[in-house]
């Protein structure tokens, strides 16, 4: 069986960020969570209490056993959207907005030839 340790560093790369990000989240001295980790250490209760404050989407029973699943489904809450999904919600409101501006400047330089042929 896996200690906590071990989940917790699950957890940090399933946020991707660093130990050292972790440690300052957490309010841990820097270099507490390698420490532990090579030291194959426990972690206090201390320290899980403020992960799960900090990290509500972590599954405590998860942490503590290794029993279920590292996050937390939130019936009501709407699932996130992935890196890609958030990426095409904006290029495609950019795109949205540029056609915008392309149409308004088409708009105004077919006036502007117009006015130049009427004089």
């Amino acid at each position: 069986m896996s200690k906590t340790i071990h989940r917790i560093m699950l957890v940090i790369k399933h946020l991707g960020i660093s130990a050292r990000q972790f440690d300052i989240s957490i309010g841990t001295a820097n270099g507490y969570i390698l420490r532990m980790q090579k030291n194959n250490a426990s972690v206090g209760s201390d320290v899980i209490e403020r992960i799960v404050q900090l990290y509500p989407q972590i599954n405590l029973v998860w942490l503590i056993t290794g029993q279920g699943e590292m996050l937390l489904e939130d019936p009501k809450k709407k699932s996130s959207k992935t890196n890609l999904e958030i990426e095409q919600y904006i290029n495609e409101r950019l795109s949205e907005k540029w056609s915008e501006e392309k149409r308004l400047l088409l708009e105004s330089i077919l006036e502007e030839m117009n006015n130049l042929n009427n004089n």
